[in-house]
């Protein structure tokens, strides 16, 4: 059987660096130890330092992006890319779309751009949305949920670091991530004397705080712990990555992640709990799939409920370990290869209506 020829189309790639960009990667790498022939188009010039094993073609000429349509046995979108993908309208490919945000502005308006992507969308032969909050907002016909992957050979528990500590925040630090939340919630919880008197035991990590990533609003963050007098228990280390980030998430119990803005996903939960951390999630958009049965959600935008779920989490030491043997279960779901087989399946499919 001859190996399936896929065109992805990517906007961003590497060396940006984001979501789409990963998932791309990941992907395409999968995609290729199942014995399929893959090229990836971009819009992104740059080249970086890292070496594929598929072919990056960035911003291509139209003759060239016309022999890469012919060559495709189908077109895969990851995230709606018209302008890299049009050429599909004339050259009839099997096309498969991964909606991997919303379609609408910021504010939750919809703009002509809007309107033209989701004309787009509804020519898919499927569409894939990232969650079930994807799949409800932007719902067309044959649409399947498939949630993201991780990345296994980075993201994983190191044996023999000591998880000393309790919480870490990891995003970019701007309002819609919600960090006052997390800075916010150490607070509350440091008025609690019980919890003191546990928190620095054997069995309870130290009551602190630390914050990895940087952003516009990283001032005001300092100067709220300042304002609240625990400067002393939260830490900003700036933005981290590869090993360094890995080793901090090893070091920590919880991993907040209390979004106000409704993530279409939250890859952020699906690292920290790869590192053996204990997902602690806003109930909006996409996180609830991110952490499934393996972690804590709260009510979005509501600092009382973070607290309560919080509060309930480490007091409890049964729930703890139930959601630690969850998590294997969970991660297995996202696995790159387990993501990029289900992927495939759909691929297939779509070549198969032809």
């Amino acid at each position: 059987m001859k190996s399936l020829k896929i065109l992805l189309i990517t906007y961003r790639f590497y060396p940006d660096v984001g979501g789409i960009e990963v998932n791309s990667e990941v992907l395409a790498n999968q995609f290729l130890t199942f014995g399929a022939d893959v090229r990836l188009v971009t819009n992104t010039i740059a080249n970086g330092d890292k070496k594929f094993h598929f072919p990056v073609i960035r911003k291509p000429p139209i003759k060239q992006l016309i022999e890469l349509h012919k060559w495709a046995d189908v077109v895969f979108e990851n995230n709606p890319t018209l302008r890299l993908s049009w050429l599909n309208i004339f050259i009839k490919k099997p096309l498969v779309i991964a909606i991997r945000t919303w379609i609408n502005r910021a504010d939750g308006n919809e703009e002509w751009q809007d309107k033209i992507k989701q004309w787009w969308i509804r020519r898919a032969a499927y569409t894939i949305a990232v969650s079930k909050a994807v799949q409800y907002e932007q719902y067309v016909a044959n649409t399947i949920v498939i949630g993201n992957p991780y990345r296994e050979e980075l993201f994983r528990i190191i044996h023999g670091i000591k998880r000393d500590k309790a919480f870490v925040f990891m995003g970019r630090l701007v309002s819609d991530k919600g960090a006052d939340m997390a800075v916010r919630l150490l607070h509350s919880l440091l008025q609690h004397k019980q919890l003191l008197s546990d928190f620095g035991s054997t069995e309870f990590p130290k009551l602190t705080l630390t914050i990895i990533g940087d952003g516009p609003e990283k001032s005001k963050l300092q100067q709220l712990a300042r304002e609240l007098n625990i400067e002393n228990h939260v830490k900003f280390t700036g933005t981290l990555k590869g090993a360094p980030l890995v080793q901090a998430l090893n070091e920590h119990r919880y991993i907040l992640v209390p979004s106000r803005w409704s993530e279409p996903f939250g890859n952020v939960a699906l690292e920290g709990m790869a590192c053996g951390c204990i997902p602690i999630v806003s109930d909006g958009g996409g996180l609830p799939d991110a952490v499934g049965a393996a972690g804590v959600t709260f009510k979005r935008n509501d600092l009382d409920d973070l607290i309560m779920k919080t509060m309930a989490l480490i007091q409890n030491p049964n729930q703890d370990l139930k959601l630690r043997e969850k998590s294997r279960e969970h991660l297995e779901n996202h696995r790159p290869n387990v993501v990029a087989k289900k992927y495939l399946k759909v691929l297939e499919s779509a070549l198969n209506q032809k």
